[in-house]
């Protein structure tokens, strides 16, 4: 985005959002299978409603365990653990549909094009992308973790929410919950919250100012820094005046609905893959996780105010087809060096992402509530800054200007 005045807004959900719900048990299986079997092939994904959940997919695994286990395990841990709550890990249906990875799919990963038919010497090239697509990393100043505040905001007010619940610190709260928040931008810089809304499940007994007032006490004022709540933003809690039926019961979920929450909410673009339940050789989510890093680094190394990355690949190719790095107008050297500096530090070829961010680890359901980047609550790989010293140095940028 350029530099000017304008509102924006991100929103965000809890572990007890349906589609987080699917977003959650897919990352824990692929966990589980990453345990047992850091080479595992996984695509899982899953579908919920009114007492059940499907899951499916194409997993390809040495790892053993009861899936079913696994699914119910998570789902009690969410905190759907009760009947009242209208779904219940100890009680709900479970429905398995799980192939192994298409053979066609398999050889294009385990060979990559860019060596196919030579000799190679390179362990980088010998994988190739687990499909097509684009993904985009991106990170800004608007926050210490360089993410936008209005995403950034709205996660930590979810994230509350679900704190406050599992503590019991307010009784009639329960899983399902929504944040929204809308920031004022000066000249490209946020200046204050405009409007925050909180939309939370809760029990049948509990009155609407009841709800507003825990909701403003417990949620919202530990949350939103006291500078950004100076000029009294508008605070809506439950609008639509009711929230008993929530969770499955009240909302089908699927994996992957929710891709806008788990990246940047909507403040920077996004390619249209997912990252749930699929495993490293999948780019729609390793190189997702690289262009993060390498845009964080930018940012961090004081090259740009903001940095975006594209990255493009074709199945079963190892080296992107294309990288653009856009610094929308904010980046102290011109965009074309900054390309240069980022493929020079950077390999964004899948075996030298899963390599060197070390991705072969059960780290992904953490990950499936609340964001997949600007994490401080994680020590996540794709969010250290282990190169922003080089760019500087190499952008001959003075540290501190």
């Amino acid at each position: 985005m350029s530099p000017k005045d304008y509102y924006f807004s991100s929103e965000s959900v809890t572990a007890g959002h349906p589609d987080k719900i699917c977003d959650n048990v897919s990352d824990a299986i692929l966990d589980e299978c990453v345990k047992q079997d850091p080479f595992s092939r996984v695509a899982c994904e899953c579908a919920t409603n009114t007492g059940f959940i499907l899951v499916m997919g194409e997993i390809t695994t040495k790892a053993v365990f009861e899936y079913r286990d696994v699914v119910r395990d998570t789902i009690l841990d969410i905190g759907y653990n009760k009947p009242e709550f209208g779904f219940d890990g100890s009680t709900c249906g479970v429905l398995l549909a799980i192939d192994k990875q298409s053979p066609d799919i398999d050889g294009g990963v385990s060979c990559a094009l860019d060596i196919r038919g030579k000799e190679c010497n390179d362990p980088y090239e010998e994988i190739g992308a687990g499909d097509q697509g684009l993904m985009f990393g991106f990170a800004c100043n608007d926050t210490p973790e360089l993410m936008p505040l209005p995403i950034s905001l709205a996660h930590g007010l979810t994230r509350k929410m679900a704190d406050i619940f599992k503590a019991g610190k307010l009784p009639w709260l329960r899983p399902d919950g929504k944040s929204q928040v809308c920031v004022e931008y000066i000249n490209g810089k946020p200046n204050r919250v405009h409007s925050i809304l909180l939309s939370t499940q809760h029990s049948p007994d509990v009155t609407n100012d009841q709800i507003r007032e825990g909701l403003i006490e417990e949620v919202i004022k530990p949350t939103i820094p006291a500078g950004y709540m100076e000029t009294d933003p508008e605070i809506y809690t439950n609008p639509s005046g009711k929230f008993v039926i929530g969770g499955p019961v009240g909302d089908s979920g699927v994996t992957g609905r929710k891709i806008i929450v788990d990246t940047y909410g909507g403040y920077a673009r996004h390619g249209g893959g997912a990252f749930s339940g699929k495993d490293c050789t999948k780019v729609d989510r390793s190189a997702a996780y690289a262009s993060r890093w390498a845009a964080k680094n930018i940012v961090a190394a004081g090259l740009a105010e903001q940095c975006e990355i594209q990255l493009a690949y074709a199945i079963g190719k190892a080296h992107p087809l294309s990288i653009l790095v856009d610094t929308s107008g904010t980046g102290r050297i011109e965009d074309e060096k900054i390309l240069e500096l980022v493929k020079k530090h950077f390999d964004f070829r899948p075996a030298a992402i899963i390599d060197t961010l070390n991705l072969r680890r059960p780290i992904y359901r953490q990950t499936a509530a609340y964001g997949h980047f600007g994490r401080p609550d994680l020590k996540l790989p794709w969010e250290q800054l282990n190169k922003a010293d080089v760019l500087r140095d190499e952008a001959g940028i003075k540290s501190g200007t």
